[in-house]
């Protein structure tokens, strides 16, 4: 008798098994469908002030320069504008457009971006969008391997200094990332330009190649190494900071201590449970220090005499070359917002505690 009540309890345990997975299988897919609507929601949301923040920004910039102390007709005669008669500096000035209201300006230059005419940049005498073709890579690659290189250092170190809270790295790491945050990017330049290049010999100065030669990949990859040292290490103390403490927060969770009790090796434990619970922080930050990358970009780029879109914003500033500065306002604007944007995506499909809704 006992048997048979055994067996019948051992059937419906088997039954009621066999309903609940497909139900918990069920479960699982609707939340996974409501967690990638609610990202797409968020996305949307967020692509519909691209537009009007470009647009607030571009007018912004365009009123700024109606009131700013530069004079474009002296940006555009140069020397010869102390030898020009009030005459020819009044026709130039009406042939120019100078005399224009801004939001006469703005409205041109929109029409021209609508119409996909970036227009010409009198600093520089060629075509904004030639510009931006030779001198956006050599950004793109500056930025792109300093980005690289500062959150690679980051998760090593971070995640090694995190495991081994209070120990001479985790001091050492803590020292270094207070030491450098307070640092401006250009007072960094100009040190490591002071001990390794003037001081040492070891580094180039400034600019691709030596001499006014062409670049060589091999020139270039040594004329990087100091911009690129610089602005990764700019970046470098606050990723290093989150990964440390989420590292170190993650040890102490319930989930860790979990697996060290069934006896997984630490590794495994480090690289399974540990690491992916600490990069939604990482990535966080990596998306609100954007803007300041960019800064620091323009920065490093003007010390180190690198030809990047740096030297573009400067000259394009000082002469007021409208069409060349509200081109990479706006485009250093919507990199920011969409950068940001793509980080807030990955820290939601990395943490399902992040709320989309908001």
């Amino acid at each position: 008798m006992g048997t048979v009540v055994v067996a019948a309890d051992v059937d419906a345990a088997v039954v009621t098994a066999t309903i609940a997975r497909p139900v918990t299988t069920s479960a699982a897919s609707h939340d996974g469908r409501t967690r990638r609507r609610g990202i797409a929601r968020m996305i949307g949301r967020r692509l519909l002030f691209v537009v009007p923040v470009c647009g607030a920004v571009s007018a912004g910039l365009f009123a700024a320069a109606a009131v700013s102390p530069f004079d474009p007709l002296v940006a555009y005669l140069g020397v010869r504008y102390t030898t020009t008669t009030d005459a020819d500096k009044a026709m130039i000035t009406e042939q120019l457009g100078f005399d224009q209201s801004w939001y006469t300006t703005y409205w041109q230059w929109l029409q021209g971006i609508f119409t996909g005419d970036l227009g010409v940049s009198r600093s520089f005498g060629q075509p904004v969008a030639q510009v931006l073709a030779e001198r956006a890579p050599w950004t793109l690659l500056l930025a792109g391997v300093g980005l690289t290189l500062a959150a690679t250092l980051a998760l090593i170190l971070g995640v090694t200094a995190g495991i081994r809270s209070g120990g001479i790295l985790d001091r050492c790491v803590t020292g270094f990332c207070i030491a450098v945050a307070g640092l401006p990017p250009f007072v960094m330049s100009l040190g490591a330009i002071a001990v390794f290049a003037l001081g040492l010999g070891w580094l180039p100065v400034a600019g691709l190649s030596d001499g006014g030669a062409d670049p060589t990949p091999g020139g270039v990859a040594v004329h990087m190494i100091l911009p690129v040292a610089v602005l990764a290490g700019s970046q470098l103390p606050w990723l290093l900071l989150a990964v440390k403490e989420s590292v170190s927060t993650a040890r102490g969770e319930e989930f860790v201590a979990g697996a060290v009790a069934r006896g997984i090796p630490p590794s495994m434990v480090t690289r399974r449970h540990i690491v992916p619970t600490s990069l939604a922080p990482f990535v966080n930050v990596l998306g609100v220090r954007l803007p300041e990358l960019v800064v620091g970009a323009v920065l490093v780029e003007e010390v180190f005499s690198w030809p990047g879109v740096a030297g573009a914003i400067v000259q394009s500033a000082r002469d007021l070359d409208m069409a060349l500065l509200a081109v990479l306002t706006v485009g250093t604007t919507l990199a920011v917002m969409l950068g940001s944007l793509l980080a807030d995506v990955a820290v939601a499909l990395l943490d399902p505690r992040v709320k989309t809704d908001g």
